[in-house]
């Protein structure tokens, strides 16, 4: 579970799958170049940090990791967080941030919760992501368009208010040379689909503005020249202050990095045939998270594009991600000051593209047409995501659902009150064994049956209906045949109910319990508190339980085949069966 992919693959690696590595490696590596200046601008950091996250973090991820095919980077997920951060932490706190969110994610993958990422819903997922891209689309307007405004206002509303009443400064220039490259971008995979559109649409667009000598701002002209070499490293120095204040961002950054790679991982797996393990994944992000900011990175997760990229030029092994690391260091290196001639109208094309994949607009129109309660989920998301903050977003889109699956199990949980079974001739009740219409309940003894996983959900319907009871029975048996699972909240309505019966001199017995309940009650105090002699694991020994309470005979289990129902009294049987 914990060995990296790399160490397997190496065991039975030839040079053929070395070929095929390599080659993906060194077009990924130089697909991921833009791609890295690109979210680094995009996140209000200097260009740099996205090359240095590339390759370091790139490394880890492809060495450490669980998936044989993942690359590893800078993504469009961590745009929104990146930047709300920076602008009110500055670079020091994103440092500390994403050191933090490295820790969090060692530790998940430690504890073995990487499958228990894959349960977050699917609406929070798609209602964030679709946020971001409609974030990132927003955030490249002035640059696509060549505004000439002083600086750009992060809240949404008046970042568009400022876009309309700076429209009359648009440079057509910028226009014409960033539709140029979102026009090679488009097409480009029409004409060859091995050499990605980015790239040369990035070539050509930069080659056409120095030929011409273009009026078109350049990475160099905003940011200065890119340091063509790797930063040493710097930890940085903490405070009990600022990791307190950074928590929440750094959970963040820590789910957005856990949910982008595994959901990578999983597309990888069904593009190769593999199979990825989840917990090696995520320890791994977590060391790349801890060392890339050391070395002047930002926070990198499994990039789904790249990866794509990476499979289809033949990619099999991790090795492929490590070479794609290695280009983008040769490219920094030897080329880090050409890097810095891109446009800035080239990189805005490239992330419009970016977000829209990235919104995957087709998922969100379909889930429109889910039920009500997921369709509430991802608005909210979505909603909070642009208007407030992507870590707000993500709290309340998974506190909403987490409310709305407790109303969901509570209607799942049965309460209404059921005497067909008893009264009518069910065909499915004559030929079932466990059937309350086989068993003769006595006079004063009275049998309700959950239906559902007892949970809290369901503890106060199960309180309201058991309150309805008028005429107090001598025993009150509890049937659990269809109770998969219960939590402390379905112990303590039953807790109060055993205590209810003490006082008002019901005895109160459990029939039926699966394993797992079973297991709840020895851990908590209601089994000593009601007694083990008072819990039983079919219906006929609590009948009979009670029958020896009452001071009358046992009775033997009803023949399957038996096709009738003896009742001691008509009334009781009115009242004896009841559904929960």
């Amino acid at each position: 579970m914990f060995v990296p992919q790399l160490v397997t693959s190496l065991k039975t690696y030839d040079r053929q799958q070395f070929t095929g590595d390599l080659t993906a490696g060194v077009i990924v590596g130089i697909v991921a170049l833009p791609l890295a200046i690109a979210f680094a601008i995009a996140s209000g950091v200097a260009p740099g940090r996205g090359l240095y996250t590339s390759i370091v973090a790139g490394f880890l991820i492809s060495a450490l990791g669980g998936s044989k095919v993942q690359i590893g980077g800078p993504t469009g997920a961590f745009v929104v967080i990146v930047y709300g951060v920076v602008q009110k932490y500055g670079v020091d706190g994103l440092v500390v941030a994403t050191l933090m969110a490295g820790v969090i994610l060692i530790v998940l993958g430690a504890v073995r919760l990487g499958a228990a990422i894959k349960f977050i819903p699917y609406p929070v997922v798609i209602g964030f992501t679709s946020g971001i891209a409609v974030i990132i689309f927003s955030s490249q307007v002035k640059d696509f368009l060549g505004l000439r405004m002083p600086n750009v206002p992060a809240e949404f509303f008046e970042k568009w208010r400022a876009y309309a009443s700076h429209i009359e400064s648009v440079n057509f220039t910028t226009l014409a040379v960033a539709t140029l490259a979102l026009v090679i971008i488009l097409v480009w995979p029409r004409i060859n689909r091995r050499i990605p559109g980015t790239f040369i649409a990035l070539i050509v667009t930069t080659a056409l503005v120095q030929a011409l000598d273009l009026p078109v701002e350049t990475i160099t002209g905003r940011f200065g020249a890119i340091d063509a070499s790797i930063p040493h490293p710097v930890v940085p120095h903490l405070s009990f202050a600022q990791i307190t204040s950074l928590v929440g961002p750094a959970f963040t950054i820590a789910l957005l990095a856990a949910v982008e790679s595994l959901l990578s991982a999983v597309v990888a797996d069904g593009m190769i045939g593999g199979r990825h393990r989840s917990n090696m994944e995520l320890v791994a992000q977590g060391i790349a998270n801890v060392v890339s900011p050391i070395f002047g990175g930002m926070p990198a997760t499994g990039a789904i594009a790249r990866t794509a990229t990476n499979v289809r030029n033949g990619a099999r092994t991790p090795v492929a991600g490590i070479v794609h690391a290695l280009t983008l260091l040769g490219i920094t290196l030897f080329a880090g000051e050409w890097a810095g001639l891109i446009p800035m109208a080239t990189l805005a094309a490239i992330l419009i593209v970016v977000a829209y994949h990235m919104s995957e607009w087709r998922n969100f129109r379909s889930e429109l047409r889910a039920p009500k309660s997921d369709v509430a989920v991802l608005v909210t998301t979505f909603a909070l995501t642009i208007v407030v903050d992507l870590t707000v977003a993500i709290e309340v889109g998974m506190v909403l659902a987490a409310f709305l699956f407790m109303r969901r199990m509570a209607e799942v949980t049965n309460v209404s009150i059921v005497t067909r079974e008893l009264s009518d001739g069910v065909d499915d009740e004559l030929t079932d064994p466990n059937a309350m219409r086989r068993r003769v309940v006595p006079k004063g003894v009275d049998v309700y049956e959950i239906n559902g996983p007892f949970f809290f959900g369901a503890a106060e319907q199960f309180k309201d209906t058991i309150g309805q009871i008028a005429a107090k029975p001598k025993v009150l048996i509890i049937r659990m045949r269809r109770v998969p699972a219960i939590d402390s909240t379905g112990l303590h309505a039953l807790q109060e109910l055993v205590r209810r019966g003490r006082r008002e001199g019901i005895l109160v017995l459990l029939a039926d319990v699966h394993a797992q309940p079973l297991i709840a009650l020895g851990k908590s105090d209601l089994l000593d508190e009601m007694g083990e002699d008072h819990v039983f694991g079919n219906i006929d020994d609590a009948l009979n339980h009670a029958r020896t309470h009452l001071g009358l005979e046992a009775v033997a289990p009803p023949e399957v085949a038996t096709a009738t129902v003896a009742r001691e009294t008509p009334a009781a049987g009115a009242r004896s069966r009841r559904d929960l």
